[in-house]
């Protein structure tokens, strides 16, 4: 999965990213260069969140960003828009091992994601053990209703769940394999919640959440992606898909019929989010991106055809076929930061609550501080939040989580009217303060934040009015009490009362005309 920022196609990827990431946003620049092997094979090329068709920090759209055209898709991407804040979840047979989802498998630079010698001592062995893990599969805490609750208190409007990751083993009913949960070989099968898709989709959807079904293109479990006859060498396909045509063919079948289940057998689903950017067509290859580079054989999965049935099961779907710019990609997905322009095209910031996408034991949970002041700067640029929250094998979240999400939902009580359907507006950011407005242009929100130390309101702020806007009127999101404020040129003065000190992780000022 991957990242953003301002691009030229001199800029290194490596370089690029590391652009892209505030000082204090996210994660440490220590910790993101342990993430990035110097090989660029890392953390984040699950599926690769940037690409130097992105964009540029002069808000340049990516030459490859196609704006859709159907009616009903148009009128989705407005809608996931105003949404702003949503739930992504990785969640896999890999939680009982509490490792990198999927990554182990993969024999590339393995600096992020080592093998245990208590899980094999030699490759086979250990892709053997891996596998097995399906026997021993059994979330029996699993309740999709607990997260939905919680997460729709906390703001969250839309979930994208991993129906299959690269490793092959599908959260869903596929009749395309047995690598299922729902096969008898795997335990939960004997619940009546096994097609766990099912479970999260319904449940979210009554509560009226948009759903997304995450999706890895590459298959690593599957014979016709990593063919037994050769040993894979990399993440991509590990034989000539123009030398053995056939295979190919059978591959590009499997992975159709598999999304046509998905969009044909799971209720309304909004979102198609497809990862593994390396499947593609070649053509489509940048070679100023290093990691594309790694591409070295034809991976065209016939987008048209998928798209097209995608559409026709599910008229309006979005669909996100990621870092593969043209009709397919109708919004961009930096991963792991936010870019540090506003973007004029729609986006998504898929960022971690922990450190890690998938399960691991002990993870280190950001504050909820941290995961408002990251919102504010995502939505004043224009973007939505999608953040993750990784199931353990158990089958439910850890404990800090839903603290997490019950002080989170406090703040949005009384600030979400700042938050959803907004866009943004000059002068974006400006010091301490991030400005978006509503849709009709009639108010203008204003955010203040302080991300040196734990928030405390000031009694006094000072800021900049946005051009061409004259407020009328000025309140204090949370703050009852009338609020003394006057305009000086192009500036606000605003004096807060004492109940400032009830004010948690920001001040949100609206101004109406």
């Amino acid at each position: 999965m991957f990242k953003s920022s301002g691009v030229t196609h001199q800029d290194s990827y490596r370089e690029v990213i590391f652009a892209s990431l505030q000082q204090d946003d996210y994660i440490s620049k220590k910790y993101f260069f342990m993430l990035i092997p110097q090989k660029t094979k890392t953390f984040f090329l699950s599926s690769l969140f940037i690409s130097a068709t992105f964009l540029s920090q002069a808000h340049n759209v990516s030459k490859g960003y196609e704006k859709p055209t159907d009616p009903l898709v148009v009128k989705n991407l407005e809608e996931w828009q105003d949404l702003k804040f949503g739930l992504f979840m990785h969640w896999g047979t890999y939680s009982q091992w509490g490792i990198v989802e999927s990554w182990s498998l993969c024999p590339e630079d393995e600096s992020w994601t080592q093998r245990k010698p208590e899980h094999g001592e030699t490759y086979n062995e250990y892709v053997k053990n891996y596998e097995n893990l399906q026997t021993t599969f059994n979330p029996t805490q699993f309740n999709p209703r607990k997260w939905a609750d919680a997460a729709k208190k906390a703001g969250m409007k839309y979930v994208v769940f991993t129906t299959k990751h690269h490793d092959g083993f599908s959260m869903f009913d596929t009749k395309e394999s047995d690598y299922k949960i729902t096969s008898a070989k795997t335990p939960f099968s004997k619940t009546p919640k096994a097609d766990v898709v099912q479970e999260i989709f319904t449940t979210f959807r009554k509560e009226g959440f948009k759903i997304g079904a995450y999706f890895s293109k590459p298959d690593w479990h599957s014979d016709d992606y990593w063919w037994p006859y050769f040993p894979p060498k990399d993440r991509n396909v590990n034989y000539d898909p123009k030398k053995y045509p056939e295979r190919w063919e059978r591959f590009k079948m499997f992975t159709w019929n598999q999304l046509n289940e998905i969009t044909s057998n799971y209720g309304k689903i909004d979102i198609l989010w497809l990862d593994g950017g390396w499947v593609r067509p070649f053509k489509t290859i940048d070679p100023a991106v290093e990691w594309q580079r790694t591409i070295k054989v034809e991976q065209d999965i016939d987008m048209d055809k998928i798209g097209n049935m995608a559409r026709k099961n599910q008229p309006g779907i979005i669909i996100v076929d990621r870092t593969v710019p043209g009709k397919w990609e109708n919004y961009v997905t930096p991963e792991q930061a936010v870019p540090d322009q506003p973007l004029s095209i729609p986006w998504e910031s898929c960022i971690t609550m922990g450190d890690s996408f998938s399960y691991i034991p002990d993870d280190h949970y950001k504050s909820s501080q941290k995961i408002i002041e990251t919102l504010i700067k995502i939505i004043s640029r224009g973007g939505n939040y999608l953040m993750n929250i990784a199931p353990g094998p158990n089958g439910d979240y850890d404990a800090v989580v839903y603290e997490r999400l019950k002080e989170i939902s406090g703040w949005m009580d009384k600030n979400g009217a700042a938050v959803f359907a907004t866009r943004t507006l000059a002068p974006y950011h400006e010091g301490d303060f991030y400005y978006t407005t509503s849709k009709d242009g009639k108010t203008v929100n204003v955010f203040h934040t302080d991300e040196k130390t734990s928030y405390a309101a000031p009694s006094d702020l000072s800021f900049s009015v946005p051009e061409n806007f004259t407020p009328k009127s000025l309140k204090i999101l949370g703050i009852d009490s009338k609020v003394q404020w006057k305009q000086k040129g192009n500036r606000i003065e605003v004096h807060l009362p004492s109940e400032r000190k009830q004010l948690m992780y920001s001040t949100v000022i609206q101004l109406q005309k």
